[in-house]
C-alpha cells in the first residue's frame, strides 16, 4: 500500500492561532429551544399564574418540532410544571428540566448563547448579564450559561470581564452582518443603562467580530429612559427572517415605537456583506391598544416583529386583536417550509417582552456531510493532484479511499491504491503527492 503526503492549503483547526466563532441563524437545524418557567420567588403567585399559560402554549407548539429544555426553579417547581403539560395533553418524550434558581424568565437575554468555533463544535458563550443595565434584579439569572454549560457539557466561553451583550439586543443575518441599538449596549447613561463602562464601538466590534463571526456592523443610535426596560431591544422592531430580508415596520410604527428618523433611514438603507439592499417586509403594531386577560389595558400597541423561528413552527406574538391574523399571514409569507402559530403574550408583555424574548435555540450538534471533491480521480499516479473541497461544515475530518482509480467515502473502506486523509475547512482545496515508504 502506498502512503500519501497531505499539503494543507486550507486553515484548520490544528493550526495555532486565536480561536473564532460564529453565530449560527435562528433559521439553522435546532437540537432543541430553552424556556425559564415564570415562578413566584420573585414576582409572586399572580405573576406566575398569570405567565403559565403563554409558556405552555409555547411547549405545546415546540414539542413535536425539537426538544424543548425547561429550566424550572426547584423540583417542587419542576413536577407543577409537568402536572401542566400532563394536563393541556402535551407528551413529555422531547422535554427535559435543569433545576436552576433564576429571577425572571428572560433566557433570550440572560441564557446561553450558542456559536460554532471554526471547527463546527458547538460552544456556549456566556456574556454575562446586569439586569440590562441594572434595572432589575439578575444574581440569579446571570450563572444561568455557566450552569447550563455545566449541566450539558458543552463548552463554556467564559465573556464576562470581556462584554455584556444581551441576546435581545442584537441580530445577524448569518453572513457577517450585525444589527443592533447603541441604547441596548454601548450607551453611557444613564447609570442604569449602561452594560458596558467605558467601551467605545470600535472595540466592541472587535469583540463581537471575535466572537459572533460578523464584519459589517449596521448601528441605530435607538433609545433609553422610556418604558421600554432594554433600552431598545433590536428584536422588538427589526428581524432577519432570512439572510436577505429584513421584517421591520411601517415609518409612523417605528416612530410610534420610538425610533428617531434617522435611525429609521439607516435601518431602511441597510445592505448586506456585499452592500446590496435587504428586501424589507412591514407587518402591523396591533390596531389596539393591548388589554391583559384581566381586561388592563396596557395603553400601547404590541409588536409581531418579536417572533420565533423554531424546526417546523413559527412563534408569532398574538394579541387578541385583528391584526394578529393580519402580521401572522405576512410571517407565514417568509417561512413556507414553517407553521406560524399565535401563542398570546397578553400578560406577558405587561411586563415588557414578547415570545422572542423568552425563548432561546440551540443549534443541532453537526455530523459531517460528505464533501464535493473535484479533481483528477486518479490520485496516486506519482504526481501532485489538487482537488476542490465543498461541504457546509467547517474543520470536519474527512477520511477517504481511492479504489481503482475512483474516489470512495468511508473509513475502513479496503483500498488497492492509497487512502486519502485532510482537515478541510469551509471550501477550498488541498494537494495531494504520493511517497513511497
Amino acid at each position: 500500500m502506498r502512503l500519501l503526503f497531505i499539503l494543507l492549503s486550507l486553515s484548520c483547526c490544528m493550526i495555532a492561532k486565536a480561536q473564532n466563532y460564529y453565530f449560527p441563524k435562528e433559521t439553522d437545524l435546532h437540537e432543541g429551544t430553552w424556556l425559564q418557567w415564570p415562578h413566584h420567588f420573585e414576582y409572586g403567585i399572580a405573576y406566575r399564574n398569570a405567565l403559565d399559560p403563554t409558556w405552555v402554549a409555547m411547549a405545546a407548539a415546540l414539542v413535536n418540532s425539537e426538544n424543548v429544555h425547561i429550566v424550572a426553579y426547584n423540583a417542587n417547581q419542576q413536577t407543577r410544571i409537568t402536572n401542566l403539560l400532563t394536563t393541556a395533553g402535551i407528551p413529555l418524550s422531547n422535554v427535559d428540566f435543569y433545576l436552576c434558581q433564576t429571577n425572571d424568565v428572560w433566557v433570550r437575554d440572560n441564557g446561553p448563547i450558542y456559536v460554532r468555533d471554526t471547527c463546527g463544535t458547538l460552544r456556549i458563550s456566556d456574556w454575562g448579564f446586569n439586569g440590562w443595565g441594572g434595572k432589575f434584579n439578575y444574581n440569579l439569572c446571570n450563572p444561568i450559561p455557566m450552569l447550563i454549560a455545566g449541566l450539558t457539557g458543552i463548552p463554556l466561553i467564559n465573556l464576562n470581564s470581556v462584554m455584556t451583550i444581551e441576546g435581545g439586543a442584537y441580530e445577524t443575518d448569518g453572513n457577517g452582518v450585525f444589527l443592533s441599538c447603541i441604547s441596548s449596549t454601548l450607551s453611557q447613561s444613564p447609570a442604569n443603562s449602561v452594560r458596558n463602562p467605558g467601551m467605545t464601538q470600535a472595540q466592541a466590534e472587535v469583540i463581537l467580530g471575535q466572537y459572533l463571526g460578523v464584519s459589517k456592523f449596521i448601528w441605530l443610535d435607538g433609545f433609553v429612559g422610556t418604558e421600554d426596560v432594554t433600552d431598545a431591544h433590536i428584536d422588538g422592531f427589526a428581524k432577519f427572517a432570512n439572510d436577505s430580508t429584513i421584517v421591520t415596520m411601517n415609518n409612523a410604527n417605528l416612530v410610534y415605537w420610538g425610533l428617531s428618523s434617522t435611525d429609521i433611514a439607516t435601518l431602511y438603507a441597510a445592505s448586506d456583506i456585499n452592500n446590496i439592499p435587504y428586501n424589507k417586509v412591514y407587518v402591523p403594531l396591533t390596531q389596539n391598544n393591548v388589554l391583559t386577560t384581566n381586561g388592563t389595558n396596557l395603553g400601547f400597541k404590541g409588536s409581531y416583529v418579536n417572533y420565533y423561528i423554531a424546526n417546523t413552527v413559527v412563534l408569532v406574538p398574538n394579541y387578541n386583536d385583528p391584526n394578529d391574523a393580519v402580521a401572522s399571514g405576512i410571517i407565514q409569507g417568509l417561512h413556507p417550509g414553517r407553521t406560524v402559530v399565535g401563542i398570546d403574550v397578553r400578560n406577558l408583555y405587561e411586563n415588557g417582552g414578547m415570545v422572542h424574548c423568552v425563548t432561546q435555540q440551540q443549534p443541532q450538534a453537526c455530523s459531517p456531510p460528505q464533501p464535493i471533491i473535484l479533481g483528477n480521480n486518479i490520485a496516486c499516479n506519482g504526481s501532485i493532484q489538487t482537488y476542490t473541497i465543498q461541504h457546509d461544515l467547517p474543520c470536519a475530518t474527512y477520511i477517504w479511499a481511492v479504489v481503482n482509480g475512483a474516489i470512495v467515502a468511508g473509513g475502513g473502506v479496503n483500498d488497492t491504491f492509497c487512502t486519502i486523509q485532510w482537515n478541510a475547512t469551509g471550501t477550498g482545496s488541498i494537494s495531494v503527492q504520493q511517497i513511497r515508504p
